[in-house]
């Protein structure tokens, strides 16, 4: 490997399973599903879908940074919550970051921008409301705030790129390290719910009025959730020159746009085949370990996406849908499936996809029924957004 090469020294995750990886992957790999209706908000949506809700009193308010009267965004919080995790997997100090060459690239989608209603419908009304709810938003851009609370010096970008927000950051990052832009990144997503894209997504008639089955036969739509991702990347000199553990290489990464539909895939998934081919950088698609799917249990998204990976890989290829532990979290699913993808290859085994029965001929893949065990050799994570974007990062075990 070159000194330069990106590599994952650190995992943190918060999802509505638990908090930390090891609670949450406990949760997946037991099967273990934790979603229910909405508990933060109201709603009369015209489908009652159930929601993967981080639950309250599950964790403890971050004291990663020290702030007097904070009035932090949950999506920050959960941030918090997750990178502490991360930092601590790769041996980073907080008190230590300051003024380093340390990045921060985080996607997300709604953040805490739709969880303002007062504020807006007073705006509607001609009122001038009190703009602490825009300074409020402002100011917890999730990487400008990390970056400002830090001190870090190293570049800042927030992504925000739909369901593909989360792999797109972290692909973003590991460029910043094979670049030299930088020689730590924390990258990842974060996303919280809220009432409007719940009300929004029900009205495009895509969510399920049960817990969601990614590839299954008889699946009728997705479930939002919510939580965060960070993983902390850096180059392979930075690791070693600080003596800590080289988790996985980030081997590639692509990202391509369909060009063809606001909401839906290309029928034949060119763009996203486009992607995992970039992200393979060459590699043999025969030594694939597993993909963790985008696989949001809507009837065309996943018979496209397991079309397309039947076409790169072969039918056989491992498949797993790890939204049927999390939910679709938006701006923070990408980030949630690069972590869990990154531990599938430590683990050398991935999780059943939870509520998957019967195989649909039109998806050709078959996601995992039970635990299964994988091969250490590569791994990748896909993502499709809305507005045709699709995401592809793959991790490499490492020696």
């Amino acid at each position: 490997m070159n000194p330069q090469d990106p590599v994952v020294t650190g995992l943190g995750c918060l999802a509505a399973g638990g908090v930390g990886l090891d609670a949450v992957w406990a949760a997946m790999m037991s099967g273990r599903v934790t979603c229910g209706p909405p508990g933060r908000f109201a709603a009369a949506p015209v489908r009652k879908s159930p929601v993967f809700e981080v639950p309250a009193g599950s964790w403890r308010p971050s004291r990663l940074v020290a702030e007097t009267g904070s009035d932090r965004t949950l999506c920050v919080e959960f941030l918090l919550v997750a990178l502490e995790e991360a930092l601590d997997q790769a041996v980073l100090r907080p008190g230590g970051l300051g003024g380093r060459r340390i990045g921060v690239c985080l996607g997300t989608t709604v953040g805490c921008t739709l969880n303002d209603e007062e504020f807006y419908r007073a705006f509607k009304k001609g009122e001038r409301p009190d703009l602490a709810a825009i300074h409020r938003f402002l100011d917890h851009n999730p990487a400008v705030y990390l970056a400002r609370a830090l001190d870090l010096r190293g570049p800042v970008s927030t992504i925000n790129n739909a369901c593909a927000s989360g792999t797109d950051a972290v692909g973003q990052a590991a460029e910043w390290i094979a670049e030299g832009l930088c020689d730590v990144v924390i990258a990842g997503g974060v996303d919280e719910l809220s009432r409007i894209p719940y009300l929004g997504f029900s009205s495009l008639l895509n969510t399920s009025e049960g817990p969601c089955r990614p590839f299954d036969a008889g699946r009728d739509g997705l479930n939002l959730g919510e939580g965060a991702g960070v993983l902390i990347i850096e180059s392979r000199a930075s690791a070693e020159r600080r003596g800590v553990r080289l988790l996985v290489g980030i081997g590639g990464y692509g990202c391509s746009a369909d060009a063809h539909h606001v909401t839906a895939p290309h029928p034949q998934g060119a763009g996203l085949e486009r992607a995992v081919r970039q992200a393979l950088a060459g590699r043999d698609p025969a030594g694939i370990s597993f993909v963790n799917a985008h696989g949001t249990a809507t009837i065309p998204n996943d018979a496209i996406e397991g079309t397309t990976l039947a076409r790169v890989f072969g039918a056989g290829v491992r498949v797993v849908g790890t939204k049927s532990y999390t939910g679709h979290a938006l701006g923070a699913a990408g980030a949630l499936e690069a972590v869990f993808t990154v531990q599938g290859l430590l683990a050398g085994t991935i999780p059943a996809t939870a509520g998957f029965q019967d195989a649909d001929p039109a998806c050709v893949v078959v996601p995992t029924r039970e635990a299964t065990g994988v091969p250490r050799t590569y791994a990748i994570s896909t993502s499709l957004a809305f507005g045709g974007g699709n995401s592809a990062i793959l991790f490499e075990a490492l020696p």
